[in-house]
């Protein structure tokens, strides 16, 4: 008994890593041959149809580089109006008045912007329009190369 009581046990403080490395090694094994298999995710864009005709009277909103925006008739090809955000509504509807007198509401609006400015730009001109109640908005588009 005396030989028991003499002995002083120690206890282990140590993690054995051997099967925290067996399970990560199976992991790894597990994900690299099911990666090739899953497909990549693929996004399905809309395309862009043709109009039959052009529309004969329009307002043509542009957005340039550096994000200055212009208001002006679709078959001006000079000038316009300087827009904000903010005034953009009333200058729109002025130019939609010039274009038509008695169906001011019906007179469309087409977005020409930029392709290096950002997409948040359209979309709060297009957010714009449409909170000042214009109705019939669209975006010119470069077809082809």
């Amino acid at each position: 008994m005396a030989s028991s009581r003499g002995r002083i046990r120690r206890t282990k403080n140590e993690i054995n890593m051997v099967p925290f490395i067996d399970v990560m090694l199976v992991l790894l094994i597990i994900f690299m041959v099911t990666a090739p298999l899953i497909a990549p995710s693929q996004i399905e864009l809309p395309t862009v149809g043709q109009a039959s005709a052009a529309p004969k009277g329009y307002v043509q909103v542009l957005i340039d580089k550096e994000e200055q925006i212009q208001v002006r008739q679709g078959s001006e090809s000079r000038g316009g109006r300087e827009a904000t955000l903010v005034n953009l509504g009333e200058q729109v509807r002025s130019v939609q008045s010039l274009v038509s007198p008695t169906e001011t509401a019906q007179v469309p609006v087409v977005i020409t912007a930029d392709k290096s400015i950002r997409y948040e730009t359209v979309v709060k001109v297009m957010d714009t329009l449409r909170r000042t109640g214009i109705e019939r908005v669209g975006l010119s588009v470069q077809t082809g190369g």
